[in-house]
């Protein structure tokens, strides 16, 4: 990796949840107005690149401090000056914060610890303001007619030693500071009784809204706000009993390689807290997007409709383990309790279990037996193994295929280190069945993916009955299999063993859409999100297709919108389609359909008929399949319609078929040349293939079969396993010497061949 040195600026919107609770589309048209109109103006003026545009904010690069600063400064000033002319239900409130770092190139994206005290430094500043490193200070100072605020050495949390931090003071920019100032109160942000007054800064803001904010001026100063979280600010209502977030505890051993295991011990404790039913915790994967970032408790309470917050640290060196934990009441601001637990790594369990059980004591909850049973329960006495499986949960969590192969990986060692190791093996079949889910062949085929997450779900079970994610796994199998009885009560078993599991609601939720139990699916979706209100886009990408087959074509919009704005490269297209066709949106619709088409060409509606069987009810999938069709989706790949006098009969077909080689081309890959033999076996080799390609790229065995007349295939490595079929037409144009004399149409593929010996 190539290395620079490199000016890293942050900016977000203050209040950014709080905006999208309250008016989600109006506060997205703001952001992007604000990008068109400021920030994209004023970084092509400034020298300035940027990375990544993240839904509240942006991560950017300079060239030097200077151009850094400078855009700052004009950036914060134009948005306040557009402030002063706008309705306030339209106004954004930025925070900005720079550093100069070393930091490493891999393409157009940066990393590096200078990126992530920037990032800090952002979420230090006051709205409307900017907060620079000491070394950027120093770059500046003498350049440019700045004066700055020094707020000391700051410990920014995971970064050892503090750093000095230091405001930008705006001393000529009065409106800069006034609209700060009014922004500031209208969206409830508070400044740190603990942060001295700048009394230059408080004699211009006076005598400048003296006149015409004096109510607000006698409100702000009069005494130091309370920083709590209030009720009344809360995005979401309080649960009816005691709710606690978990934030990722912070590694402190020096050794980022040790992140997975701070990591490892916030997840389990989110799992323990999570099978208690006295209890409201909110996910993990919520609680995670604060993880990295400078938090206040009261913040994270308010955006995500809690009373309680744990936060910590975790500190490995060689055999000794240090905790330390303290529970936070955010509607007060008071401790609950805070604790350190030392011991050796021998003891982790029981460290945890300490932690755990303060939690349950200092918050009153009542357990019952089988909760006691199930939290008393030691998952391994092997600490390799469980130390494997804390690096599996890693990748498993990340998303994408190489992660996942590397969990596969670690789940099997912790596996064979200890063969009685539930959990392990649980997780196991979790990143099986999302390989196959996902078709992620790179990783493993899918037909042995799908295997390898049966056996695993059911060793884990064996092993321990009381397995929610192995219940949440079985029930995925058993309704792709059309078991849908068996599915549900998988799914159910799940929740009722995992209470606060988003993952597990949102996992009966889908079990219960294809079972055509429309109504209680979303009721059980909504549940999962109200658990996970921070979700990925894959969340809210299933929520809304639990809407759009509910028929709720609006919320179903609504939802996969937010999927696309969490990730901009979230697809997304296909349930879009669908909605907007049902809601007579054509243009937008087939705008989806092009999307989909786009990411591949030969995307049909026979395709997804059958990759979508397991539908029990034969109306939810014929209104699947219509309001792709509505959309502008194809019958067949690349949108090919062939005459019928053309198309080849059964018997025409059986004297082409058995016992013959056919030799062609596919659209959009290699030629290849195919096997038939006389009891309907079919092997398919690309002559071209390379070793470094996977094996399913260049060979495929299956069988043919005729059906009236069609022609049908079925692979284990495609479409699940499923039959497909399709016809075959002479191809008038072609010929034999071109090889292309006829053509092959099913639901997965458009070949031009010719019939050899």
């Amino acid at each position: 990796m190539k290395r620079r040195l490199s000016a890293i600026l942050f900016y977000d919107v203050v209040g950014y949840s709080r905006s999208m609770h309250k008016n989600e589309a109006a506060t997205i048209e703001a952001i992007k107005a604000n990008r068109k109109a400021i920030i994209d103006q004023q970084a092509e003026l400034h020298n300035g690149r940027t990375i990544q545009v993240l839904g509240d904010g942006g991560f950017m690069e300079f060239a030097s401090a200077v151009d850094a600063t400078r855009f700052a400064i004009a950036m914060q000033t134009a948005v306040a000056e557009r402030n002063l002319v706008l309705p306030k239900e339209q106004r954004l409130v930025f925070r900005i914060g720079i550093n100069i770092g070393d930091v490493g190139v891999d393409g157009d994206l940066i990393y590096g610890d200078g990126v992530n005290i920037a990032s800090r430094l952002e979420g230090l500043a006051e709205p409307g303001g900017i907060c620079i490193h000491r070394s950027v200070r120093n770059q500046v100072r003498g350049k440019l007619d700045l004066d700055f605020e020094d707020l000391g050495d700051v410990q920014v949390k995971e970064t050892e030693p503090p750093v000095r931090v230091f405001n930008v003071i705006l001393n000529d920019k009065a409106s800069l500071i006034a609209t700060r100032l009014a922004e500031a109160e209208s969206i409830s942000v508070h400044k740190s009784p603990m942060r001295k007054p700048r009394v230059r800064q408080i004699a211009a803001m006076v005598a400048l809204v003296f006149a015409v904010l004096g109510a607000l001026l006698w409100t702000q100063f009069r005494s130091p706000p309370v920083v709590i979280a209030s009720i009344e600010r809360m995005s979401f209502p309080l649960p009816d009993k005691p709710s606690i977030a978990v934030l990722p505890f912070t590694n402190m051993s020096g050794d980022p390689e040790q992140e997975y295991f701070s990591d490892g011990i916030t997840e389990d404790l989110i799992t323990d807290l999570s099978k208690i039913s006295g209890l409201f915790v909110i996910s993990r994967n919520s609680t995670f997007t604060y993880k990295g970032k400078p938090v206040k408790v009261r913040e994270v309470a308010e955006e995500l409709g809690v009373r309680y917050v744990l936060e910590g640290s975790v500190r490995r060196a060689g055999e000794q383990v240090r905790i330390n934990a303290q529970l936070i009441d955010a509607t007060t601001g008071g401790h609950v309790w805070a604790e350190r637990y030392e011991g050796v790594m021998t003891d982790v369990f029981a460290l945890q279990d300490e932690v755990t059980s303060k939690i349950i004591s200092a918050l009153a909850v009542r357990l019952t037996s089988s909760e006691r049973q199930n939290l008393a329960r030691m998952p391994t006495e092997n600490l390799e193994a469980y130390d494997n499986f804390l690096r599996a949960e890693r990748g498993l969590f990340s998303q994408n295929s190489k992660g996942l192969a590397a969990a596969l990986s670690y789940y099997r060692t912790a596996t064979e280190i200890d063969p009685t190791f539930a959990r392990a093996w649980a997780g196991h079949a979790r990143a099986a069945v999302d390989v196959w889910r996902f078709d992620w062949f790179n990783v493993m085929p899918g037909h042995i993916a799908r295997k390898q997450a049966y056996e695993s779900a059911s060793r884990a079970l064996s092993l321990d009955p009381n397995s929610a994610r192995a219940h949440s796994v079985l029930a995925i199998l058993q309704m792709v299999d059309g078991h849908h009885d068996e599915a549900i009560e998988s799914a159910k078993r799940a929740v009722t063993l995992n209470p606060n599991e988003a993952g597990a609601h949102m996992n009966a939720a889908l079990v219960l859409s294809y079972a055509g139990e429309h109504d209680e699916a979303v009721r059980t979706m909504m549940a999962a999100l109200r658990l996970n209100p921070k979700p990925p886009s894959g969340f809210y990408r299933l929520s809304g297709f639990i809407q759009l087959m509910a028929h709720n074509y609006k919320e179903a919009v609504d939802l996969l919108i937010k999927a696309r704005n969490t990730t901009p490269s979230d697809p997304s297209h296909e349930e879009l389609a669908m909605a907007y066709a049902q809601l007579d949106r054509v243009d937008q619709a087939k705008a989806e359909v092009d999307g989909m088409l786009e990411l591949w060409p030969a995307a049909n509606l026979a395709y997804y008929r059958v990759l979508y069987a397991h539908h029990k009810r034969e109306e939810d999938l014929d209104f699947r399949i219509d309001a792709l069709g509505k959309a502008g989706l194809p019958q067949w790949p690349y949108g090919y319609n062939g005459r019928k006098e053309n198309r080849l009969t059964g018997s025409e077909l059986k004297r082409l078929l058995f016992d013959r080689s056919w030799f062609g081309h596919r659209v959009g890959a290699e030629e290849f040349n195919r096997e038939n033999t006389k009891d309907g076996s079919v092997r398919f080799r690309d002559p071209k293939a390379h070793p470094g390609r996977s094996r399913s790229a260049y060979m495929l065995e299956g069988t043919a079969s005729i059906d009236g007349d069609m022609l049908c295939y079925r692979y284990e490595e495609f479409l699940l396993g499923r039959r497909y079929c399709g016809y075959v037409y002479r191809n008038l144009e072609g010929s034999h010497k071109e090889k292309n004399a006829f053509v092959d149409v099913n639901a997965v593929v458009m070949d031009y061949l010719t019939v050899g010996p």
